[in-house]
Order: C-alpha cells, then structure tokens, then sequence
C-alpha cells in the first residue's frame, strides 16, 4: 500500500503562502513560517528532496522558526534580488532570517542565516532529509568537519550535507535548538553533491551573500520598469530570470509539479521543462526591457535542442533540451491537499501544436528588430522550420492549451501559422535574408482568408476557438498581439465582447469553457490569470485606458505578499491555484503593464514595435505587395459599442 493511501494530509499550506529563493539552477518554495517545503536538485527538474509540498513532512522539508510564542512575521525580498528577510518577535526579542540560495559556484547550497536584532531569540530547526520525491529515506550520519558539526545524508546517487549546531535524532528526523542574542549570527547550510565525492569545502557565507545580492542587483539595474506597475513589473522579470537556468538557457515555465487547478482535482501537470511557447515570449518581453545577452542565450538553447529534423521538433524539452518526458505518476506522494495525481514528466511533449512555429520565428523576428544578428545556423534553421510548415499546417493539432481530447483546427493555431510565414517574409524584405519573401507571404495571405472564412462567426462577430464551433477561447486575445488584426478591429472587438460575456468568472477570464469537452478532461478549473492580462493589453491597444487600469489594479493586487504568481486564481476563496511561480503568468503582466504604459504616454503606435514590428509595417498585413489584406466587412451586427454593452449586461463592468 502506498504511504498516500493510509495517510490523511490535512489541510495545505496555501500556495500564495511561499516564497521562492533560486541559484538559476533550480529553486526553493518557503512558506510564511519558514518551512521549506519544495526543492528539487541539482535542477529544476531533478528529483524533488524536499516534498512536503505534495504530501505532508513525510515527504521531506526544512524548518527554522522561533520556539514558543510569535509576536509578529513580516518578509520580504532584499530590494531586487532573491535573498528572503523574514523577521521574528517574540516576547523575548527580535531576529531575521536571510533565506538564500548562492550564485556563482556551480553547486546547489541553501543558506539560512540567522541574525539576533534584540533581546534573545530561541530557534528551532527541523529537518526530514528525503530523496527521490520523497520516496527514499537516506541513510544518515553525524559527523564533524574542521571543528563544524555536519550531518550526512546519502541515497544512491546524492549526498547532502548540513552544517550548523549539533542536531538531533528524532524519529526519522533531526533537529536542533539553538539562541541568537543581539548581534548573533548562526549559519545553516545544505550542500548537494554526488555521493561518490567528497564533501566539498564550507561555503564562505559571508562572500556567497555578497556576490549573490550584487549580481541580482546588477541584473535588475538595467531594466526601467514603466510606473506605476514598476514594483509588480521589476519583480516579475527576476522570476524570469530566476526560472532560467544559467547553464543551458533553458527557460522554466514554472518551479513545480502537481500544484492543483481545482482543489482536490486531477488537472495537475508538471511544469518543471522548457516550452517554446513561454521561453519565446519570455524572451521578447526581456528583449524589450533591454537584456539583450539573454535572448542570445535562449537562442543557442533553441537551436541545441530542436536540431535535427523539422518533423522532430517538440512543443517542449528538458531543462537542457531534453526529448523524453515521459509522464508518469509518483503513487507515494497524497498530492497537494490530496489532489492527486502526482504527476512527472508530462505527455504533451509528444503533441503536434503549429503554433509554437509562430511563437518561435516571432521571438527571433523581434530579436531581428532589437539588433541581434543571425548567427550561421540561426536563419537557415528558421527556414527549415517554414519549409516543413508549408508542408503540414493544414493538418489539425492540440492548440495551446495542450488538450488531451481529438485534434481540430483552432483559430489561434492558425493564427501563428500566418504569423510564422509573415515573420519569414518580412525577414527577407525588412532584413535581407536569403528566401522566397513572395511564396511565404502568399501561404501566409492564404492562412488569413481561411482564418476569416471558416475561424470567424459573422452572426456573432467574434473568431471561435476552432473551425466550425461557437465556442471563445481566451488565446484569441493573442490576435492582435501578433499583428494579425488591430486591436480595435471591429472583428476583434466583436471577438472581446463574446469572450467577456463567456469566458469571464467573476471579474477574471477563463481559458475556455470546460464544460463543453473540447479538452477530454473531467472537472473545472479557476480563471488563468494570463488570460486577464492579454484583456488588459487589449484594452490598453484600444486606447480604453479606464478599463485596462481598472482590471490591471486588480490583477496586480492578487501578488503574493513577496510578489509572486501562480497559474490560476480563485477569486471566490481569494487563492493562488496551479503551478507557481508561472513564467506565463508574469511575463504576461509585464506585457500588460508595458502596454498601459505606451497607451498613457500617447505611444499607441509604437506597441507593434513591441512585437517586433517594423517602422513602416502595418499589423494584420503582408509585406508582399501583391497580397493585400482582405477587406474589413462593415456589416457586422452589433457596433462595438453595442457588442461591449451587452456584454456588461451579464458580466461585471471592470471599467467602474
């Protein structure tokens, strides 16, 4: 009998609770009471050694707060970095805790550092040392190096190493107490390394403190955040960069696995690998904020992984480009509040879904535009991609959001197939590239008329989420994001009014709508909070600046107390659901608060700019000459105005 099946896990921590410290290697989640309950080494997507996170103490976690009563906890980031300061009063006194994870010496430490303010102040700390998800239970010795108590833990392949006061057995478990007067410091470090080495030397905290702080510090010095969204907008760009490791270049869509949609549901998937979806948009928002070097890596990560054939191209791959990602289930581990399964690896790398092909040439479209130069195998490897493209786009796919229902021809699919052969011609016409501008523009004008003959209702003048239903799908906000209508089309327009009388929750947007079964999943899921981002950039495109603002504020209230964001948000319990922190959901706010910013400053011109346009480019059009945008019908039902009213009969007016 697995340990989840005789075991009651209680009741969660609430996701929203952790915090996240990082080495851009990988990552730990650290609750308000300053359990570290989610770790995996040496990488992202390693094998979790703590797990608590998905099941109970059990499953391994790492504890240190004050025994007896607690006056007050407050935390928050060092200004621009990833060092957590949690501060602690007792009736006895004060201390902080400096959580962190070093930069710079290519080894996995954890660094908690306490520091005594006043008075005295007695810690406990705890520690379930576990391997393998939980799984393994090491065998453990206490042992001293130089005149430094340590404890070791080995499973198999790993070894870890504590450092700090003597600890104690208890029960599977060790811990120590220990007292920091004013001006105290004690040091606890956890040390990763292959159980066939040697324990490596102590870490030198005081210089590892110093040089991580100064190099997050320098990172983000040289972005300018657009007011008033700087604080939300600065820290989401270092999650961005927290999640990519600074090996590979491999951008991480999220730190987790598992993390449940639906309390107690079944929609958990691991997110712990690279899509080219998030990593593209990742990259054009860090292009247009200015860090450059890290497009450049990225692309060295693309061209790596996906070399080979065309037809071998994935939606995603591991950390270091990766192919199989098999998904299986880790049968020992409750799940998050029992939501089970537990799921590592994940099966959609196996799907076919033509829109990461316009995601990818976007991306490099836009680094084109920010100056970086093709590199020798660079453009020819974007050719190879429009030439197996031409060859198989007219066959359906999965679409963005990965269904595991049949395959069908979805709008947004098709969408990013215009955008891959448009960026392919225009890369020839705007930039000098060697190809047949006029052949990817006409296949490109081609996608557009089947796009608006059989992806776009006329009764309701709105595009549908696949050909032949009258179903929305939030993705369609992406439209004029890659310059295939303007934002204030009346067609996109009509398609905003259908989605918000649809797809809206309680103020927030859903993906889709589930309950019509186009995924082949059971169960619900709370508003992807991505989604209400593209309808503040939407809004903002339109010059309705009232309403972006509006449902801006909200979003960016719905940040943790230290500024992170998970996938999904209930607003009616008012909690973070899903993975966490999700890439998406913070570059996505980074775009919206980009796009408010122009909207303000009277830039609305210059957004398609943002996406890699060109000067004299216009959204929704070729740059062949001889294919010109199909004509905008004027009949189309309801006016704008009218499809934007009755919408806000059944939905909550966010402009108030």
């Amino acid at each position: 009998m697995s340990r989840s099946s005789r075991r009651d896990v209680g009741v969660p921590t609430p996701i929203a609770d952790y915090a996240m410290i990082g080495d851009l290697h990988t990552a730990a989640l650290i609750s308000s009471v300053g359990s570290i309950d989610w770790l995996c080494l040496p990488r992202f997507d390693s094998p979790a050694f703590f797990a608590a996170l998905l099941d109970s103490d059990d499953a391994g976690r790492w504890t240190l707060s004050p025994t007896g009563s607690v006056v007050d906890v407050r935390r928050s980031y060092l200004p621009d970095t990833f060092v957590l300061e949690t501060s602690w009063k007792t009736p006895e006194g004060e201390a902080e805790v400096w959580d962190f994870m070093p930069l710079g010496d290519q080894r996995p430490n954890i660094v908690r550092r306490v520091r005594g303010v006043r008075g005295s102040v007695t810690f406990q700390e705890q520690i379930a040392i576990r391997f393998d998800y939980g799984s393994a239970v090491p065998w453990v010795r206490q042992t001293t190096y130089g005149d430094q108590p340590a404890l070791l833990a080995t499973a198999g392949p790993a070894t870890v190493i504590r450092r700090g006061p003597q600890m104690q057995p208890e029960d599977l478990r060790h811990a120590a107490d220990f007292t920091v007067g004013e001006g105290d410091v004690v040091d606890l470090v956890v040390t990763w390394y292959p159980s066939h080495r040697d324990p490596p030397p102590p870490l030198d905290v005081d210089r590892a403190l110093e040089v991580t702080i100064d190099w997050w510090r320098d990172w983000a010095a040289r972005s300018k955040p657009p007011s008033p969204y700087d604080e939300q907008v600065q820290r989401s760009l270092l999650v961005l960069r927290a999640l990519t490791d600074e090996d590979t270049g491999g951008i991480s869509a999220a730190a987790t696995t598992s993390l449940p949609e639906t309390e107690g549901g079944g929609r958990n998937w691991d997110y712990r690998y690279v899509w080219l979806r998030d990593a593209a948009l990742t990259i054009s928002v860090l292009l247009t904020h200015g860090y450059r070097a890290e497009a450049e890596e990225w692309r060295g990560w693309l061209l790596r992984a996906i070399a080979g054939a065309p037809r071998d191209v994935q939606i995603m791959y591991g950390i270091g480009g990766e192919r199989r990602l098999h998904e299986y289930d880790i049968l020992e581990l409750a799940g998050y509040g029992g939501a089970a399964p537990v799921r590592v690896g994940n099966a959609a790398y196996e799907q076919r879904q033509w829109d990461i092909f316009g995601e990818v040439m976007v991306a490099l479209h836009g680094a084109r535009a920010a100056g970086l130069q093709e590199t020798e195998a660079s453009w020819p490897l974007q050719c190879a991609l429009l030439d197996f493209l031409e060859e198989n786009w007219q066959s359906p796919d999965r679409g963005i959001w990965e269904i595991r229902g049949e395959e069908r021809h979805f709008t947004h699919s098709r969408a990013m197939v215009w955008a891959a052969f448009d960026r392919g011609a225009r890369a020839v016409r705007e930039f000098g590239l060697p190809g047949d501008a006029r052949k990817w523009a006409s296949i490109a004008e081609r996608v557009r008329e089947e796009i608006l003959d059989r992806g776009y209702d006329p009764r309701r003048n709105t595009f549908v989420q696949y050909y032949g239903s009258a179903e929305l799908d939030a993705a369609l906000l992406q439209l004029p994001q890659i310059g295939f209508v303007e934002a204030d089309d009346p067609r996109m327009l009509g398609t905003v009014a259908a989605i918000e009388e649809d797809l809206m929750r309680d103020g927030l947007l859903l993906r889709y709508r589930t309950s019509a079964g186009v995924d082949g999943l059971s169960g619900e899921e709370h508003p992807f909070l991505a989604c209400s981002f593209w309808l503040v950039e939407q809004y903002a495109a339109c010059g309705d600046v009232r309403a972006a603002r509006a449902l801006m504020d909200r979003l960016t209230s719905f940040v943790n107390d230290v500024g992170l964001l998970s996938e999904q948000y209930d607003p009616v319990r008012a909690r973070h659901m899903g993975n966490t922190p999700q890439a998406l959901s913070h570059l996505a706010l980074v775009r919206a608060a980009d796009a408010i910013a122009a909207a303000e400053k009277g830039l609305a011109d210059e957004l398609p700019n943002v996406r890699g346009e060109s000067e004299g480019g216009q959204a929704g059009q070729s740059t062949d000459a001889g294919s010109a945008p199909a004509e905008i019908p004027t009949d189309l039902g309801n006016t704008p105005q009218e499809s934007r009213a009755q919408a806000d009969i059944d939905t909550p007016d966010l402009r108030r």
